[in-house]
């Protein structure tokens, strides 16, 4: 792989999270050079890229309404598409699609047709576009399968906003609902998130704290607001993960299963780094994706920077007519630290 040159397209906080100065030395003992690419420049000059790792989350949320991060997406289109044989990880629809938790939600569902064997599932969620009243959205929910409590998400899945939630207990809670979002039946859980993170072939089961167990059913207690991020961090200390009660610990998801949800994820995303939320009911020990997210920070993989550069190898060593469905079975590694509806739009 000598001679390679990687260009990384990364916010300023996603380079310092994933470290990327310390990569660029570890690529370099490996023949490989790392390139940081200047959206504010012309890539032509920057180039020539056999790989762009990228994240532009910040600038495809935007391009909706900013004119000039509508250019600068234009010109990094412009640029790829003008090099065929620089390699994109990831592909820009597939990214965009999962900043939509409308989008991703659909392909979660479907999840259930396609791993029926191996009894993987998520929540049933309902799609709201528009306030509308809430004898509707009540109508709504009980079309479409959902129990209370309610997990309340934003529509776009990127920002410090979209970590944003609420648990809605009745359907006077529903007052508290801004679209667009997603209502999604909670399940419990023994709060433990397990986030499954992808790179290639290979991905990583790292255990985080999560939302405590609720009683199932509607009440009258008031919404819940939280900060996802801050309930699921390694470090976290709230007491929305404190369990009430004492809980036998539920077991791990299956290695089988697991490997089976990242195989189908990846065809149906054509991705290679993504993660993936799981949770394990405690009522029926079902494996339930709850969210995947594009680009995560991967933190406790302590093989992130080897398993990307040796993905980043591995597409380079590929024929051009070999896309990202076309790999193995993934290598899996554990690292402690109800049946889905069709969506509705109201």
């Amino acid at each position: 792989m000598s001679g390679r040159r990687v260009g990384f397209c990364l916010s300023d906080k996603k380079r310092r999270r994933m470290n990327l100065d310390a990569f660029a030395v570890f690529c370099e003992g490996h023949g490989v050079e790392v390139v940081e690419i200047d959206l504010s420049q012309p890539l032509v000059h920057q180039g020539p890229f056999d790989v762009i790792v990228h994240k532009l989350s910040d600038v495809i949320v935007e391009a909706e309404h900013d004119s000039q991060s509508q250019q600068v997406l234009a010109n990094f289109q412009s640029y790829v598409s003008a090099h065929p044989s620089t390699v994109l990880l990831d592909p820009l629809p597939a990214m965009t699609q999962l900043l939509d938790r409308f989008a991703s939600y659909r392909i979660m569902s479907e999840l259930r047709k396609s791993l029926r064997d191996w009894g993987i599932c998520s929540p049933p969620y309902l799609e709201i576009h528009s306030a509308g009243d809430l004898a509707s959205i009540q109508q709504a929910l009980m079309t479409q399968g959902l129990s209370f409590p309610l997990i309340c998400k934003t529509r776009v899945a990127h920002g410090s906003f979209s970590h944003e939630m609420s648990l809605i207990f009745g359907a006077g809670g529903l007052a508290d609902v801004r679209p667009p979002c997603v209502l999604q039946s909670f399940v419990n859980h023994g709060a433990v998130l397990h986030k499954v993170f992808v790179v290639g072939d290979r991905h990583f089961c790292v255990e985080r704290p999560s939302l405590k167990n609720f009683p199932s059913g509607p009440c009258d207690r008031k919404s819940i607001f939280f900060n996802s991020h801050q309930v699921s961090k390694p470090e976290s200390n709230s007491n929305l993960t404190a369990l009430d009660e004492q809980m036998p610990c539920l077991p791990p998801p299956s290695s089988e299963a697991v490997a089976a949800l990242v195989r189908e994820l990846r065809v149906q995303l054509g991705m290679a780094l993504f993660g993936v939320d799981v949770i394990v009911s405690i009522h029926t020990h079902t494996l339930t994706v709850i969210d995947v997210n594009i680009f995560p920070g991967y933190e406790g993989v302590p093989q992130f920077f080897s398993s990307l550069l040796s993905h980043i190898q591995s597409v380079l060593d590929k024929p051009a007519s070999a896309g990202p469905q076309a790999t193995g079975c993934p290598e899996s590694t554990q690292t402690t630290g109800g049946p889905s509806a069709a969506a509705t739009g109201l």
